[in-house]
């Protein structure tokens, strides 16, 4: 089979405007979920969800991105690096009670140079919606249909079920949860939210039991979480309190601490892998060699542009180079609080020095061609993949308009990867 190059596959990404997405097909596979209506209503609530264009990436920009997840992975894996880690870690993040971490997200831009990693998340949410949409794609730009293939495995349902029992095996050693509880913050007013009823079905349909819930509403006695009267075996991770600190998280907090509950991805995995600090040493040369790492790993690891720490010393030269930099908060997500360096003014800046935040060189992010009407617009591209033990599970693009990845952008929203 014929593949393409990555500066071929990214021409098709500027010439070929072609729709994938069958909405017709998209709203049966919704509507065939549990509260029809909820679903029904979700072109209208969430109109930028879903893009309908596909985005083309090179396989071996795919290989690429793999072997910088593998690299990355294999570092955190070291004692020394977790010793590092654990230092500047709260005493939660240290307890690690052996689990993977369900839905690694890696996020990439495609440069002209190849794959650059721009974050790495915990928790990183989307996997359940784009595994619907997958069902609902069609192959596109009738050239490319001989060559590509979408990114979409057809057993994704059964393996996201046996991520979460993995998991649980992990660290109870066998048998399967009684009870899931999928987490967050108000779940019913979060942007998501629509997520969390799939994964809820999700987990059903392959015999876990699963309730959606505020983290609230759980005690903790008895030697068990529990969420009413029901005790809850396994709790699906989607808050962005990291460590767990907010008042409201302190039930949830004592049974993680106490082992009394499984909880994935947890604060370990957010501070072994997601805490942007770590993107100093895994861009530090000096550090990538007290950690003993050779020339194939320190390859994969140089396509994460350079991170450096902000502060006093630096800050005059973190001034000067500011146009090329993005200035990012160590525990940030979402793209919160995430400066441009040539938009800084100075009041933004004393604020950055004042606070615990990183600068890292300014990839500037591929684009698509996409059709709006009669017209044709460009979008930024960034391509995420979902992983669970440096496996990939998902590869899937986000399109938008602005500074960051958002969902606000007429055209833009999930789009699936076409492979070539």
């Amino acid at each position: 089979m014929l593949k393409l190059s990555p500066a071929q596959s990214q021409r098709v990404n500027e010439s070929c405007a072609c729709k994938s997405l069958d909405r017709a097909a998209l709203r049966d596979a919704l509507r065939a979920q549990p509260e029809p209506t909820l679903f029904e209503q979700l072109p209208e609530t969430h109109p930028h969800l879903f893009a309908d264009t596909p985005v083309y990436v090179s396989h071996l920009d795919i290989a690429a991105m793999l072997e910088t997840v593998g690299a990355i992975e294999k570092v955190a894996a070291t004692a020394m690096y977790r010793d590092l880690v654990a230092a500047r870690s709260a005493e939660i993040a240290r307890k690690d009670f052996g689990l993977r971490g369900a839905f690694m997200g890696y996020d990439f831009h495609l440069s002209e140079d190849g794959p650059r990693l721009i974050e790495i998340n915990t928790n990183a949410g989307g996997a359940f919606l784009n595994g619907i949409a997958c069902d609902a794609q069609r192959l596109c730009c009738s050239e490319m249909s001989a060559v590509g293939q979408i990114a979409c495995p057809d057993d994704l349902s059964a393996r996201l079920a046996e991520m979460f029992r993995a998991e649980w095996r992990l660290q109870r050693g066998a048998g399967t949860p009684a009870l899931i509880a999928i987490v967050d913050d108000r779940p019913e007013d979060q942007y998501l939210h629509p997520e969390f009823l799939l994964a809820q079905a999700l987990f059903e349909a392959h015999g876990l039991p699963a309730v959606i819930a505020d983290p609230s509403s759980f005690t903790h006695h008895s030697g068990k979480l529990w969420l009413g009267d029901k005790a809850v075996d396994l709790v699906y991770n989607r808050l962005v309190d990291f460590d767990l600190s907010e008042p409201g998280h302190a039930a949830l907090r004592s049974a993680y601490a106490a082992g009394e509950v499984v909880v994935t991805p947890n604060p370990h995995h957010h501070a072994l892998l997601a805490d942007k600090r770590n993107l100093v040493t895994l861009t530090s040369a000096a550090e990538l060699d007290q950690l003993g790492f050779g020339a194939d790993d320190r390859a994969a690891l140089a396509r994460i542009p350079t991170t450096r720490r902000v502060g006093a010393k630096c800050a005059e030269q973190l001034w000067a180079q500011r146009a090329n930099l993005f200035f990012k908060p160590a525990a940030g997500h979402g793209g919160k609080a995430v400066y441009r360096g040539d938009k800084l003014t100075q009041k933004v800046w004393a604020a950055i020095l004042a606070g615990d935040y990183v600068a890292q060189e300014r990839i500037a992010p591929s684009e698509r061609v996409i059709a709006l009407g009669s017209e044709r617009t460009r979008h930024k591209v960034d391509v995420r993949l979902y992983t669970y033990g440096g496996e990939l599970l998902l590869a899937v693009a986000r399109l938008y308009q602005g500074q960051t990845t958002n969902f606000r952008t007429p055209g833009g929203g999930f789009a699936p990867i076409m492979i070539v």
